[in-house]
């Protein structure tokens, strides 16, 4: 596991007058659940105006994100958990997850906060998810992105 390099903390996180939607697959529980509880706790600091919302599976992030712009959402903090299987099946979802969710940002020209987690196995996700004994809190780290990328945009467009 990396956080190598992370970013240390910047100002502190001022979403007021955001609109924040959390969009989570339903599939690992375990660690979704953490990771949307890291997300929640970092919006609800920041005083982010935030909802959230439940997909299936990865694979349907970024249609829901697609809908929650076209809703009127400034940002969307996309939250996923892919386990690498025996097939190639984990490659082509995580490619075209990645792919979609992207496209959907630039579409938008609004951020969508990445916590997808691609992963070799369960543990990999449970250091991660932001629960008690994890090294890291992807879920947070989506969020603070999400609307810190949001402040910017906003500044950049007056």
């Amino acid at each position: 596991m990396s956080g190598a390099g992370a970013p240390t903390t910047e100002s502190p996180l001022d979403g007021s007058g955001l609109r924040v939607v959390v969009i989570a697959g339903t599939w690992h529980e375990v660690i979704s659940n953490g990771l949307i509880a890291g997300a929640q706790r970092t919006l609800d600091a920041a005083g982010a105006e935030h909802s959230l919302v439940r997909v299936p599976g990865s694979f349907e992030l970024a249609v829901a994100a697609q809908a929650a712009f076209a809703g009127g959402a400034d940002a969307v903090v996309a939250l996923g958990v892919i386990i690498r299987g025996g097939t190639p099946h984990f490659e082509y979802v995580s490619a075209a997850t990645t792919d979609g969710l992207t496209r959907v940002s630039l579409d938008a020209g609004k951020p969508v906060g990445f916590g997808l987690l691609t992963l070799d196995d369960e543990q990999q996700g449970l250091d991660r998810a932001g629960l008690p004994g994890s090294m890291e809190d992807k879920g947070a780290e989506a969020a603070d992105a999400a609307v810190r990328t949001a402040l910017v945009v906003r500044a950049l467009r007056g």
